[in-house]
């Protein structure tokens, strides 16, 4: 009988450390979390219908309501990539090997922000860290509220579009009423407000048009001066066809609306 309880308590031990190992091999196969893209939880319910307010000042705080979480989301995103390729840096920097996850999050990162694989791997980091950063909460909000009209527009309400992003396949998003006769773009759609803003934030961190931003941005940082909305705006002269009366509107947006940023 006591051999028997023995036998059966190693049986279930061995049962123990099996499930273990299966779900740590699972863990070890899967793709990184820091490699998928955050969502809120908000992020698939409906746009709220921004038109219905007749206050101005209740419209706009509505506005920085819905859309502030979800940039301060994908931005804490940005700062935990950042800090991981510092990690890789250092790594690299005192001659140690990256491992296989290392190098498959590297590769990954590479191919998102459009970096020259070719380069060395110290060379590839440090193009990364120029892109990989974040994007002031108070200049996103003011491009979105130009963008939509203060979330009113169809590509808002009905597509999480807030940015005035285009695509270039056809169904891919709505056809623009004003859109010339030989153009083939389209407003892009999105199935939530997640990825419409990562995909907007990615866009300005990778896009070639806003290197001017991402200069502006890593000399602040070099200098140890805040990242302001108001500074690196300078770098979206090539987001609109207005060019510098697009960047001084969006200045001004940012510093006539700073109140409801600490509401």
């Amino acid at each position: 009988m006591h051999k028997r309880e023995t036998i059966k308590i190693v049986l279930i031990t061995l049962g123990i450390l099996a499930v273990i190992v299966i779900n740590a091999w699972i863990l070890a196969t899967s793709e990184p979390d820091i490699l998928k893209v955050p969502q809120t939880k908000e992020a698939s319910k409906p746009v709220p219908d921004f038109a219905q307010y007749n206050d101005i000042r209740e419209k706009k705080a509505a506005f920085y309501r819905y859309l502030m979480p979800e940039v301060e989301k994908q931005n804490a995103y940005l700062l935990s990539l950042r800090h991981y390729l510092q990690t890789l840096l250092r790594k690299v920097l005192a001659e140690e090997s990256l491992d296989e996850d290392e190098r498959q999050r590297l590769n990954w990162l590479t191919e998102e922000y459009r970096v020259e694989s070719e380069q060395s791997t110290k060379a590839r980091i440090l193009s990364l860290l120029q892109k990989v950063d974040v994007l002031p909460v108070e200049l996103v909000l003011a491009q979105a509220a130009n963008e939509s009209a203060w979330g009113t527009s169809r590509f808002a309400q009905q597509g999480y579009n807030f940015f005035g992003l285009w695509c270039f396949q056809k169904g891919c998003g709505f056809v623009p009423s004003r859109r010339n006769k030989d153009a083939s773009h389209e407003v892009a759609k999105f199935e939530n407000l997640s990825k419409a803003t990562y995909t907007y934030m990615r866009n300005l961190n990778r896009h070639e048009a806003y290197s001017d931003l991402r200069q502006i941005r890593s000399r602040l940082r070099a200098n140890q001066i805040p990242i302001s909305g108001v500074a690196l705006a300078e770098g979206l002269m090539n987001y609109s066809e207005r060019g510098a009366a697009y960047v001084e509107e969006l200045q001004n947006m940012i510093r006539y609306n700073e109140e409801y940023l600490a509401e």
